[in-house]
C-alpha cells in the first residue's frame, strides 16, 4: 500500500500543479516539466484517476492499520515528554533507529500526514464539486479559501515526502524494508 500510496500522491502533486497552473492564485506558476496531463482537461483525468486510487488505498490502510492493531501499536500519539525527548534527540543526530519501531517524532509526523491527507481530501471535494458541497466548502470558507488551503495542505505533504526521501537517504536500510515489506533489521 506505501508504493501505491507514493504513486497516487505523485499523481496527485504534480497534476494539481497543472490544474493550478491553468488559473493561478499566487504570482507563480510551477514549470511545465514538473506537471502533469499537458493541459487543464488532461491534468484534471489525472488528478481524478490518482484522488480514486489514492481513496481506495486509504481504504486499504486504514482498514489494515485497525484490523492488524498497527495503529494502535505502532502509532498512538506519543506523550509530549516522549515528543520532547525524541525531538530533542533527532535535532542533535542522536536518535537511534531501529526498523520496525516508530520514535515518538516519528509517530507524529505519521499521524500528522494521515490528518493533512485526509483534510486535504476535504478541501479537494469541497473545490471539486463547489456547488453540490456547498457546506462543505462552507465549512472552509468558501471556494477561494479552501483552494488555498488545499495548495497549503499539498506543500505539507510534498514537505513531508522530502523529509521522508532525505530520512531514507541517511538510514539507507529502511528502503529493504520499505520495499520488500519487512521490519527487521536483516530485511528478511
Amino acid at each position: 500500500m506505501h508504493w501505491i500510496g507514493v504513486y497516487a500522491i505523485f499523481c496527485m502533486i504534480f497534476s494539481g500543479w497543472e490544474i493550478y497552473d491553468a488559473s493561478p492564485s499566487l504570482p507563480f506558476l510551477f514549470p511545465q516539466w514538473a506537471t502533469l496531463g499537458g493541459w487543464l482537461a488532461g491534468a484534471i483525468a489525472w488528478h481524478l484517476a490518482a484522488m480514486w486510487l489514492l481513496f481506495l488505498d486509504g481504504i486499504a490502510y486504514l482498514a489494515y492499520g485497525i484490523m492488524s492493531g498497527h495503529f494502535r501499536r505502532d502509532l498512538a500519539p506519543p506523550a509530549l515528554s516522549a515528543f520532547g525527548a525524541d525531538l530533542g534527540r533527532a535535532l542533535r543526530f542522536r536518535l537511534p533507529h531501529r526498523l520496525g519501531y516508530y520514535n515518538a517524532v516519528q509517530r507524529l509526523l505519521y499521524l500528522g500526514v494521515i490528518l493533512t491527507i485526509l483534510l486535504a481530501v476535504a478541501t479537494g471535494l469541497s473545490i471539486w464539486k463547489p456547488v453540490q458541497l456547498y457546506w462543505l466548502s462552507g465549512l472552509f470558507g468558501g471556494y477561494p479559501v479552501a483552494r488555498g488551503i488545499h495548495l497549503a495542505l499539498m506543500g505539507m505533504i510534498a514537505i513531508f515526502v522530502v523529509i521522508h526521501v532525505v530520512l531514507v537517504a541517511i538510514y539507507p536500510r529502511t528502503l529493504l524494508s520499505m520495499v520488500s515489506g519487512t521490519a527487521s533489521e536483516t530485511g528478511s
